[in-house]
């Protein structure tokens, strides 16, 4: 099992950019897939990218060309760097750990894009 805590989340304008970050409590070496959700008021909750052990990622129509997922391995965080953002992306974002076929979530950190 392991434990995500996510941050990073805030208000910012149209346009702006936001880096969220995950710490996981144990290596990402142990972790096959780690990704970022997404959940708006009234919406099932979405993938926005995930990445794999070896770097290989994955993103939304929505996110392509203006977010990117990194993990770095040794401080073992995954991080989604998101830039010209709309107000449409305003959600809660979820970290995920795909271990085997189980997966773990963080509590989410809040996105509002806002003028």
């Amino acid at each position: 099992q392991v434990q995500l805590v996510e941050s990073g989340g805030g208000l910012v304008q149209p346009g702006g950019s936001l880096r969220l970050s995950c710490a996981a409590s144990r290596s990402l070496l142990s972790i096959g897939v780690m990704g970022w959700y997404r959940q708006a008021p009234g919406k099932e909750r979405e993938l926005v990218a995930n990445i794999r052990t070896w770097g290989n990622s994955n993103y939304a129509d929505s996110a392509k060309g203006r977010f990117t997922i990194s993990r770095d391995n040794a401080k073992n965080t995954v991080s989604l760097q998101m830039n010209s953002l709309k107000p449409e992306d305003t959600a809660v974002y979820f970290c995920n750990a795909l271990v085997g076929s189980t997966p773990v979530w963080g509590q989410g950190t809040l996105v509002t894009v806002s003028s």
